[in-house]
């Protein structure tokens, strides 16, 4: 359960972040704010590059930064775009790898959340370590 004071915390930190994207060729700036088990918050931008599938989106730029902090554990992730545009299928995958129930809240420019809805309604039927023959209590 997400406290009213920790989505607020969330969806103002995705807002703020948003404003360091680096999307010079689609001018679609994404803003990804992650909340940690450990109640940490990691925000993300989408990062755009002339060789286009280099670009890297705002919600795998949050999950990096939060995985090479040594977390492994999320609660939930806002992203915030002009228009409330969901997560890419990449982005659910990653998701996916830390938890099909991971909250994701999709917010517009203005702040208004648009959808609230877990990893494994965004991504039905998630490819994930169960595939590989890997409970995921072997996973490090």
């Amino acid at each position: 359960m997400l406290t009213d004071e920790l989505r607020r915390k969330l969806i103002e930190a995705a807002l703020t972040v948003r404003s360091h994207s680096y999307a010079p060729y689609s001018n679609y700036a994404v803003g990804a704010a992650l909340l940690t088990e450990s109640e940490r918050v990691y925000t993300g931008v989408n990062i755009e590059n002339a060789a286009y599938p280099t670009s890297m989106c705002a919600e795998r730029v949050a999950v990096f930064k939060a995985v090479s902090e040594g977390e492994r554990q999320f609660r939930a992730i806002a992203v915030a775009t002009a228009n409330a545009g969901t997560p890419c299928g990449s982005c659910r995958q990653v998701l996916s790898e830390f938890g099909l129930e991971i909250l994701v809240i999709v917010i517009n420019e203005k702040g208004e959340v648009i959808q609230e809805s877990s990893v494994s309604e965004l991504l039905p039927g998630a490819f994930g370590p169960q595939d590989l023959g890997i409970k995921s209590s072997d996973q490090s």
